[in-house]
């Protein structure tokens, strides 16, 4: 079985020259649903494989308002459902209010984050300018999917198998009107879910916790010295690990509406560590190395140590937001791709020790190879762990030219190039039925392979990558590249139940 069931028009203009729009980020207009029976799979897909890989995409639909960044793109989710041998792919549009709203219209109706002032009105994210369009982060909950952007966006719920947008929780996102932000966690023996947000006025974040009923259990401010706009959220089986980092706007021009990002070198990193059902006057804040962080691998508890592993930016500089660049479109193309560039802008992987006896912190570079992406086994979240399982950048671009597995008890690695022109997203590690080490499993990724202009899905032994694919699904149509991905269990397609035998006590 092979069909399309829906296909979008377009409105990009036929000489839009973006490179963000082109090539790998060429976005993808048909909503598709296939099974094995018709794509040709290449090696043998496991029969130990039970569960759904999803990823979300930046996948743009009309002429952008101002200055297109990669990070505007309309949402789209894509999946491969496997289940004794075989598997299903599914595409389909996160159909967002703004999504809707520019359909009816047939044109963009909100700029994107490099041209806020043009804002006509009122919309999403922590800056209240932007489309709600879900495009960053993907999870699943309480047996539904919750896409969200980056700044904060309604949490949109979509069945796993289908895809269909179901609307903002019906449980609980009316009491959340700030909204929430991408990477928010799951802990794999209670299915709790922790999120946090954070708008430009005060108190300048929330953090909340939905049970595993989905019901919100906790919703508390927590206030910070000003605007930031953190980008991840770290937890361990007892607490939460909040981050105030010292690039953000300044201060003084956003009073005045314009928003200017700016790294302070002579402000320390700050990370608050609060009870999971803790408030603002229980956080306690622990310094670090002037930094930015863009994806924690993992957080766990060590004695009288909250140990955090995750990927250091310890020089951070982008574009300024909402203003244009000389020289024309090509040198802001130039300015975007130099930001996105990991090897203009390195990150590395770190950990981080907060004694909570001491105050204390303790920092150690892991390695000095650029990466990023870190991802571990959902059943390991918030627990001692051994692997996670990073992206490597192609250097000069935006795309994810391979894989490095970290073995974080000996310090081996393990690296996976795709191969010559092949792209891949953030991976999954997906263990197998009846696992019993950490790394018993498959690590998932869509890979997009511009030489042959196909897109695959890719099956890799996760305790050992250097075998390469043991099954490669090749998509219907290729698919526009993309980041963040969830793995959802077989066990875990209809609601929080995790068998605990996977679980780290």
């Amino acid at each position: 079985m092979q069909k399309i069931l829906h296909t979008y028009t377009s409105t990009l203009a036929p000489d839009n020259d973006h490179p963000f729009l082109h090539g790998p980020f060429t976005p993808a207009m048909e909503e598709w649903v296939a099974d094995t029976d018709s794509m040709q799979v290449i090696g043998e897909i496991p029969k130990n494989l039970h569960g759904i890989y999803v990823r979300n995409t930046h996948n743009q639909v009309h002429e952008s308002l101002g200055m297109y960044h990669p990070f505007d793109g309309d949402g789209m989710l894509h999946s491969m459902h496997f289940e004794d041998g075989k598997a299903t792919y599914r595409n389909r549009f996160v159909q967002t209010t703004g999504f809707l709203a520019e359909q009816a219209a047939g044109r963009s109706l909100w700029p994107g984050m490099l041209a806020p002032q043009l804002q006509a009105r009122r919309g999403w994210g922590s800056m209240g300018a932007m489309k709600d369009n879900a495009g960053t982060d993907v999870k699943i909950h309480a047996g539904k999917l919750l896409a969200t952007m980056s700044q904060g966006s309604e949490p949109w719920r979509l069945d796993p198998v289908t895809l269909e947008t179901l609307g903002p929780d019906a449980d609980w996102a009316r009491l959340v009107p700030d909204g929430v932000a991408s990477h928010y966690k799951v802990d794999p023996a209670t299915g709790e879910m922790m999120f946090f947000n954070y708008p430009e006025r005060w108190p300048h974040m929330h953090y909340g916790v939905v049970d595993r009923h989905n019901r919100l259990v906790h919703y508390v401010p927590i206030e910070l010295p000003g605007a930031r706009w953190p980008h991840d959220l770290g937890v361990t089986k007892r607490f939460s690990i909040l981050h105030d980092l010292p690039f953000h706007f300044d201060a003084e021009l956003l009073a005045k509406g314009q928003r200017k990002m700016a790294f302070y070198r002579d402000k320390p990193a700050r990370f608050g560590i609060m009870p999971r059902y803790g408030d603002s006057a229980s956080v306690r804040w622990f310094e670090g190395t002037p930094c930015h962080i863009l994806h924690i691998a993992n957080c766990y508890e060590d004695g009288d140590e909250v140990v955090m592993d995750g990927c250091i930016m310890p020089n951070p500089h982008k574009p300024n937001v909402g203003q244009s660049s000389e020289g024309g479109r090509q040198a802001a193309y130039d300015k975007i791709r130099a930001h996105l560039d990991k090897h203009n802008n390195p990150t590395l992987m770190y950990r981080w020790r907060f004694n909570l006896r001491t105050g204390q912190t303790h920092e150690e570079q892991i390695d000095d190879e650029i990466t990023e992406f870190p991802m571990v086994s959902n059943d390991y979240v918030g627990r001692p762990y051994r692997y996670s399982f990073n992206v490597l950048y192609q250097p000069g671009e935006w795309l994810f030219r391979g894989l490095k597995r970290y073995d974080m008890l000996s310090r081996q690695t393990q690296s996976l190039e795709y191969g010559k022109g092949c792209y891949g997203s953030e991976p999954q590690l997906a263990r197998s039925i009846g696992a019993v080490a950490e790394d018993d499993g498959y690590i998932i990724t869509f890979v997009n392979n511009m030489v042959d202009a196909r897109s695959e899905c890719w099956v890799i032994p996760a305790n050992d990558i250097t075998r390469g694919a043991v099954a490669r699904i090749v998509l219907p149509h290729r698919i526009s590249a993309g980041t963040h991905t969830a793995w959802v269990e077989g066990d875990r397609i209809a609601g929080e139940h995790r068998d605990q035998r996977y679980v780290p006590a």
